[in-house]
């Protein structure tokens, strides 16, 4: 397939092309990046309603899941929140519902599989919990059932998706969605989503007066 040329700082699509170069690549990130910009305020609400959530009474929980990279990324936020981002804080409870081999391989084996991630939220979330759902289509079937197993439990759903309008903004209490065709740019966004969830996170945790007791200083990373 021959590609048509484009200028330089030109974000091309999947429908004309099947690759990035490096230039093509940086140019889809930032401009991105442009539509993450513009989704801070939620970014900052959403890490105040977790810090709300898990500094409670109750010790709330924080669930997390998605596929493939989205996995990894979900995973990523719970290890931020069992260990520590940046500041030194207690830790607080982070579940990733994609990290249990021998739970999601006896789900896969005897249920359908869209149940794959809402078994486990039926399981371990309880009303007022938060579950973070990562989808870069945001129509993996997985994240969407497990969105709404979330509501009927009376758990707030939070979703990352890519280009909305989708099925799981749609089900999701709220939604980030990045402007981007292209699947990776769309995880790398998510990426600093992420980070500025766990920055607005700590920023509530530690405002004064705290919220939670003095912790002794854990091992530099």
């Amino acid at each position: 397939m021959t590609v048509p040329p484009h200028s330089a700082g030109e974000v091309v699509s999947p429908d004309t092309c099947t690759h990035l170069t490096g230039a093509d690549h940086v140019a889809s990130l930032a401009a991105a990046l442009g539509s993450l910009n513009g989704q801070l305020d939620a970014l900052d609400r959403w890490g105040r309603l977790i810090a709300d959530v898990l500094c409670g009474e109750s010790r709330g929980r924080l669930l997390a899941a998605g596929n493939g990279g989205s996995a990894a990324q979900a995973q990523h936020l719970t290890a931020e929140l069992v260990g520590r981002y940046r500041a030194d804080r207690p830790p607080f409870s982070a579940i990733c519902l994609t990290a249990e081999t021998s739970s999601l391989t006896a789900i896969a084996n005897d249920y359908p599989a869209d149940e794959l991630f809402a078994r486990q939220v039926e399981a371990h979330g309880r009303a007022g919990d938060v579950l973070v759902l990562l989808s870069t289509s945001g129509r993996s079937p997985n994240a969407v059932a497990a969105a709404r197993r979330a509501r009927e439990c009376g758990i707030t759903v939070l979703a990352m998706t890519g280009p909305a309008p989708n099925p799981l903004a749609a089900v999701a209490d709220d939604a980030v969605c990045i402007d981007s065709p292209w699947t990776a740019t769309v995880q790398e966004c998510h990426l600093v989503a992420l980070h500025l969830v766990c920055a607005a996170f700590d920023a509530a945790v530690l405002a004064e007066p705290a919220r939670v007791p003095e912790t002794r200083l854990g091992v530099a990373r």
